[in-house]
Order: structure tokens, then C-alpha cells, then sequence
């Protein structure tokens, strides 16, 4: 099997980067990576039943 003699890719250069920041995120915020997707989509739920019923009182009215 031949091996390439081309420079590690973009990406192989950039992953062990993306692994280390969210490993250090924690440490950084308080909050694991889990915790923050988890709050940003109860944002975005409490959102759009906000939208609702907005566009809701606004039609009956």
C-alpha cells in the first residue's frame, strides 16, 4: 500500500484543535458542552411558544 508524501490535510490540522476547546470549555464557562446545546434549546423552544402566542392573540383579536 503506498503511502502519500502530501502535508496533513486542513482538517487534520484543525481537529485535534476542535477536540481540545470543547475539552476546555467546561473548565472555561462553568458549563459543559451538553449543558450549553441543551439551555440553547430551551431558548429557542420558549421562543417559538412565545411567537405563538403572540401571533395567536394577535389573530383573535
Amino acid at each position: 500500500m503506498k503511502q502519500s508524501n502530501k502535508e496533513p490535510g486542513d482538517m487534520d490540522r484543525r481537529l485535534p484543535r476542535v477536540i481540545r476547546y470543547l475539552r476546555e470549555w467546561p473548565r472555561r464557562h462553568g458549563r459543559t458542552v451538553h449543558d450549553q446545546v441543551l439551555r440553547g434549546v430551551s431558548y429557542g423552544v420558549g421562543s417559538g411558544a412565545v411567537s405563538l402566542l403572540v401571533i395567536w392573540y394577535e389573530t383573535r383579536r
